[in-house]
Order: C-alpha cells, then structure tokens, then sequence
C-alpha cells in the first residue's frame, strides 16, 4: 500500500514505524505537522495515500482529511486509556503493565474505534526509555496488525464503547502538569522522588529550585552511601550530581535551566556544568570501572570479567557523547584491554549505543568550533583504539538505536550486535556534517563503495532487518529490551568458547596488518578531520544552524524530512 506517515517529529517512534512498514514492502512518505495543516492537506493531495498512519502526533488530524480518509492514531495507552500524558500517568502510577493502542482519527480524542491494541510491561525505568523500547515494540506490533487488518478489508474496528456494554472501560486522564512533579525533598521518600524523575527524564524534567535558580531536572538513579539534608546538594560524578532525599540520595546526570531565567544555553546539558555557570562546585565523588557487586550506585561507565569475557557497559543520556565522556570511555577501554580475555562486549544493557557528538554541549560550549573539534578528536581516538585492537574479539552490542558516529563507532568492532527493532541511522549529511570515526574505511569495507554511499548519501533510517541484509549487523537478538543484556551475554559466551576463536583472532590481526599496509589508519583519519574542521571552523557552514536548531528544539525548517538533501556534505 501507499502509505502516508504524519507525526508532529520525526523521532524514535516514527523512524521505527517508517523501517517497518518499508520492510513489509509498503511505500512510505512522511509529513510533518508542526507547521499547520495545510503541508498535511497538500501531502495528502500529492501522494493519494491508501492509508494514513500518525504514530506520534501533539495536534490533530485537519477534519477534512480524517473524514475523507482512513487514518490511524497511535495511543500509547490501553484500549479506553484517553489523554495526552499517558505514559505519565503510568509510570506515576507505577502500573505494572501498559499498552498501546492504534485506533480511528475522530473529533474526540482517542476515542475512535480500536484496530489493534498490544500490552507491555513497564519496568523501573525512565520514560524515555520506556518508549523508545518497550512501549516501541507494542506500538510496531499493533501498527503492522491494524495495516494488515485495513488491507485485507474484511476486520471491522471495534468501538471503545457499545450498546451491550462489551467496550474497554474509558479513563480520561488529564495532562500531566509540574504541580504534580513537584519533588518535596523534606517528605518524599527516594522511592518517590525517582518516580517523579524517571517521569520525566527526556521530557519535561522537573521543576525545581537549586541556588535560587529554576530549573529542570533530567533523570534520576539511586546512591546507596552518601547521605546529607534533604535537597543538599552533596557531589558531582561524570557530570551528574547527587542530592539528598530524605532517606538516602539520587544521582541527577543532566539539567536545564529555564528559558525565562537569562541563561544563554537553556537546554539540557549535563548538571555539573550547569551548577559550575551558578557557581555551585561541588566535590568529585569518582567510583572505579570495575565497582563491586553489592553497590548500587550510579555511574555511566562500567566494567565487569565474567571468564573470558569482558564487559564493558556504558549509557550516555540521549545517546550523546561529549568530548569528556569519550576520554573516560576511552581510558575504560584501554583498562578493559589490561584484563586478559578472548572477547570484550561494548555497549548499553539497554536502549541507545550511541549518537555520537554531544550537540548540546557544544552549543553551549564559549567557542563551539573549538569544542566540536575537541569531541571530533575524542570520538576518532576511541575508535581507533578499538580498530586497533587485535588480540581478542570486540562485539559491539546494541540494545537500542545507534547514529551518526555512533553507529560508525560500532562498525570499529569485529561484531555488531543489534537488538530486533533497533533503527540505525548511519549517516551525518542531516546535521551538514562529513563524518569521522573512520567510517570511510569500515562502512564500505562492510558494505560495499557503492552502497556506503547510498547509506550516507541519502540519509533515511534503517531496521536491524534491513542493516543485517546488507551486512552492516552480524547477528540480531531477538528479544525484549530486559532480555537483551542476558541474551548477549549468553551468546558472548558462544563465542568465546568457539574451537576457532584462536584461529580468527589471528585472522583478524593479519588482516589488520594488510590492511594498514595498503592505507594506514591515520590517513583515513586525516583526510575526514580536514573535511570536518573546515566544516567546524567555517561560520557559515550549515552545521551550525542545523545544530543550535536541534538542539533548542525549533522546529524543522521541512515539512518532508524524508525529502532528498541538497549541500551537506556526505
């Protein structure tokens, strides 16, 4: 079918319902509402959809086009759940299940009949996460359902609500607002005060007053040991800061200051450079790579042996990295490869790998082209240390999606494993950037020449499915979110108990050798830093408009983001 994709941002949800659909053999195009109605009304026109699908959408559908076409709304929330905050109202609420549900465009909100609905668990993690992997795998698997059940044309959508009573119970649940994230550092227990936080981790945060200044808190995760009064304010580490609740302490990783309070840089950023601007230092409360079994506290770097495997877990807020973040990530590696074992595993137990350069830190960095370079720099030496590396097998694992540098990132180690239902954006050109991580020797190396430039050329995402047809992923692990870090680890274990594993590092190394042979690393990295720093250094250069846009979140200049691109490097 020809079908139409409208959203209000063309974010995780929507990248993921737009690969799946393209991978079930459906033509998809995609058009943006946050301009109005009228680019919806002339996509429609344009493209004559047999369908019309809105997987994320913040205003509604223009009356003439729901009632004169099929369109199908995604609603994260059980059948009858109705409302703008529902995942809200879930965590808050601490349901132990959830749902999503797709049902028929009508003039009242989400209450049109139902044409598939899938639950899903909701575990003790930040809304963010929840929806970009849970509540992600229940809204694909109720989108393929509800297309296949219009296609076929014989399913009749059933009402949320009919004369023999037989509907789902309707609950209207109103918009989540401050007043009702409000932490009480004197009253709230830790348990509630993480609840409020993970509420709201990636969006809106939680309002809050640190040093007479108002701003927003992003994300939450418990410490077991330091203690203070509570809403003190007690130490920093890799960014984040610690504060006392009333029964022990949370670690906060990032902040953002409120747009009407003067600060230049009003966006999310981690919270100890934030306070550094109020002039709040604070002590540095370091904890080692490899922390002992019983410690609950947070760090975003981690790493444990388990025979001769090593595993080293990182999670980075959004996925970003910033210049610091790749130096200790760096220096983590470098003491994994001290621990003598045959593979080492790399990534996040679950949700993003990696996005690579961390926008929002340079944009608010005093010389941004300076702090660009500087993470450029950072980014390439990680992944030249894990080129570098031929003594063991290195499997890059992803549990979530992976883009930009990040996604090259993972194309330095010998494996990529990627959860089913991960997307993979494996370009820059839509941030008018080249691209370094010595992506133009392993993306063709894996893909071809003429399909890495296909790739990074015409910048749209890929499924797991399609990234494996095309060799970019190894192997996919199908699993849920929850199960992807055990499953990974049981596979890893496969691998290094293989009769050949000698035999293939050993390839692996002689290949490394011949390859350096006919063009060494360091020539490849040469010539993509001197395509990116005269991109960085250039004011005019469309990167630094795209990325203060990003990053302050205005919206996008297309309404067709899928349209192709014109100028940007790639």
């Amino acid at each position: 079918m020809n079908i139409l994709l409208v959203a209000s941002a063309f974010n995780s949800l929507s990248q993921r319902v737009y690969v799946e659909l393209s991978d079930e053999g459906h033509r998809v195009d995609v058009v943006l509402a946050t301009h109005g109605a009228e680019p919806v009304r002339a996509a429609v026109r344009e493209l004559d959809p047999d369908l019309i699908v809105a997987p994320m959408l913040k205003t509604a559908l223009p009356e003439d086009v729901w009632r004169e076409r099929t369109c199908l709304i995604v609603h994260p929330g059980p059948p009858g759940d109705r409302g703008p905050s529902s995942l809200d109202w879930a965590i808050a609420g601490e349901a132990p299940h959830w749902g999503v549900t797709v049902l028929q465009a009508e003039a009242a909100m989400d209450a049109g009949d139902i044409w598939a609905a899938e639950p899903f668990p909701v575990p003790a993690v930040g809304k963010s996460d929840l929806y970009r992997n849970e509540a992600s795998d229940a809204a694909v698997s109720a989108v393929l359902l509800a297309v296949r059940r219009y296609a076929d044309a014989s399913y009749k959508p059933r009402p949320q609500t009919g004369e023999a009573g037989d509907g789902p119970d309707i609950v209207w649940r109103d918009f989540f607002r401050q007043d009702r994230r409000r932490i009480d550092w004197d009253h709230d227990s830790t348990g509630t005060v993480l609840r409020k936080l993970r509420g709201a981790d990636s969006q809106p945060g939680v309002l809050d007053e640190i040093l007479g200044h108002e701003v927003f808190l992003h994300g939450g995760h418990r410490e077991d040991e330091l203690r203070g009064r509570p809403g003190e304010l007690l130490a920093t580490r890799a960014g984040a800061v610690c504060r006392a609740t009333r029964d022990g302490a949370v670690w906060i990783p990032e902040l953002r200051p409120r747009k009407n309070s003067g600060d230049p840089a009003p966006f999310r950023r981690p919270a100890a450079s934030v306070l550094a601007s109020l002039g709040a230092p604070l002590p540095e409360a370091p904890v080692p790579f490899e922390l002992a079994a019983d410690r609950r506290t947070w760090t975003d770097i981690r790493y444990r042996r388990r025979g001769a495997i090593g595993f080293l877990t990182f999670s980075f807020p959004g996925g970003a990295m910033s210049t610091d973040q790749c130096r200790r990530l760096r220096a983590a590696y470098e003491h994994a490869l001290a621990d003598p074992t045959w593979v080492l595993v790399l990534g996040s137990e679950r949700d993003f790998f990696s996005n690579g350069i961390h926008l929002n830190v340079i944009e608010a960095a005093a010389d941004p082209a300076e702090e660009s370079w500087a993470n450029i720099n950072a980014m390439d030496d990680l992944a030249e240390a894990v080129l570098r590396t031929t003594d063991r097998l290195v499997v890059a694992a992803l549990g979530g999606n992976a883009a930009a540098g990040g996604a090259m990132l993972a194309l330095a180690a010998d494996q990529v494993w990627c959860r089913g239902g991960a997307v993979l954006n494996p370009h820059y050109r839509r941030m008018g950037l080249y691209g370094s991580e010595f992506w133009t020797y392993t993306l063709p190396r894996r893909v071809g020449t003429d399909t890495a430039h296909r790739l990074t050329t015409e910048a749209l995402p890929l499924s797991t499915a399609s990234a494996a047809r095309i060799g970019l992923v190894d192997r996919i692990v199908r699993t849920g979110p929850g199960e992807f870090a055990a499953e990974t680890g049981r596979l890893a274990a496969e691998l290094a108990a293989a009769p050949d594993l000698a035999q293939r590092i050993a390839a692996k190394a002689a290949a490394r050798r011949a390859d350096e042979e006919a063009r060494p690393l360091a020539e490849f990295r040469r010539d993509e830093l001197e395509r990116m720093r005269a991109i960085f250094f250039d004011p005019e250069a469309p990167y630094h408009a795209l990325r203060s846009a990003f990053v302050r979140k205005k919206p996008a200049a297309s309404t067709r983001p899928l349209a192709p691109l014109d100028g940007a490097a790639g």
